[in-house]
């Protein structure tokens, strides 16, 4: 992936590690979570982001710079139920998030994280589980209103940007205000 890219477009310097396992999973009480599942959503959503550091490493080391936006999730402050392995899951990348650029911040290559709300993706809306989530999210949210994919962009951009060239290790949530301390 990274050699294809570097061929294509050159040294890759930023990151945004989105790939997750989430509506596909069946709302279930951790104790119906089989271990193939658990190792499934782990291998996806704390593996992922690990593997694909690690292969951009080489390209930013070699630019003296780099800036990684790792996507988690709100659910890891709140603690939300039925997802155990997802909550898990996202509380290991915020981890990663905060070791990484400690690691890092020497080679001049940033670690952030967007603690994302639930969206309103192709996978929520095609999923009537998600039903009652959305009225219960709705309704704890400061900004009353669906959050949509495009919501992401302007703090990626952020993060991708020189504005934040002082900020490593952080988390950010994106939420509508939902979470707000």
């Amino acid at each position: 992936m990274v050699k294809q890219t570097e061929a294509e477009f050159g040294p890759v310097e930023i990151l945004v590690n989105n790939a997750a396992i989430f509506a596909a999973l069946e709302l279930k009480p951790f104790w119906e979570i089989s271990e193939d599942e658990w190792d499934l959503v782990m291998r996806v959503n704390a593996r992922g982001p690990f593997q694909c550091t690690k292969a951009v490493l080489p390209s930013m080391r070699k630019l003296g710079r780099g800036k990684i936006i790792n996507i988690a999730s709100g659910t890891f402050l709140r603690g939300a139920p039925m997802f155990c392995h997802y909550v898990a899951s996202k509380g290991a990348v915020v981890g990663q998030t905060r070791a990484l650029a400690t690691e890092l911040a020497n080679d001049n290559i940033l670690v952030n994280c967007l603690l994302v709300g639930l969206t309103e993706s192709e996978g929520v809306k095609n999923n009537a589980q998600f039903d009652k989530a959305k009225n219960s999210t709705l309704g704890s949210r400061v900004i009353k209103r669906a959050m949509e994919p495009e919501d992401l962009l302007g703090p990626i951009y952020f993060l991708a940007s020189e504005d934040s060239d002082f900020m490593t290790g952080q988390c950010i949530n994106v939420d509508g205000g939902a979470i707000n301390y």
